[in-house]
């Protein structure tokens, strides 16, 4: 049985995310999302809230296990019984600093494989920090996060719900 861990700030998910779930998913015999809880970043959401916004994204019916994790992602993997570290890749420029880390992880811990997952074209564009930053500033973001998430930046950010007319308006 094989063992994937997909660990990440997730602050917050979104559909690139998920789209690198449901793809390792269909790879590996069980996925753990691990959600770094990392207090040297600003993260908008607390590990607790991005864990629970990510088991909300992926539904009640998911098999894919979440949990938050603080220090290497490595060592979570091992504390997993994971034998893969799965990495979401959206450009040519991730795979620098992926490429390092991975050639880091495995000088940590041989036994310990990472796997890189190309994100679809449709959400090669997403990052955490750009949705955070349309969203501040009123701009829409409805389809690239579940809605749950959008919900929830809303609310942290202290933006009105809007409809989904507004919402295409923006």
């Amino acid at each position: 049985m094989t063992i994937a861990v997909y660990p990440g700030s997730f602050d917050p998910i979104h559909e690139g995310h998920l789209d690198v779930i449901k793809r390792a998913r269909q790879i590996f015999d069980e996925v753990v999302v691990g959600v770094l809880d990392n207090t040297a970043k600003a993260c908008l959401f607390s590990a607790e809230e991005r864990a629970t916004l990510v088991r909300q994204s992926l539904g009640p019916d998911s098999d894919v296990q979440v949990r938050h994790f603080s220090g290497l992602a490595v060592e979570f993997a091992v504390s997993q019984r994971a034998t893969v570290i799965v990495r979401g890749l959206r450009a040519v420029s991730d795979l620098d600093s992926e490429f390092q880390m991975a050639l880091m992880n495995r000088r940590l811990e041989p036994r310990v494989h990472t796997v890189f997952l190309t994100t679809s074209f449709a959400n090669v564009y997403l990052s955490s920090s750009l949705i955070k930053d349309v969203c501040a500033h009123g701009g829409g973001i409805r389809g690239l996060v579940p809605a749950v998430v959008e919900d929830a930046l809303n609310r942290r950010l202290g933006r009105p719900h809007q409809s989904p007319a507004a919402e295409e308006a923006s």
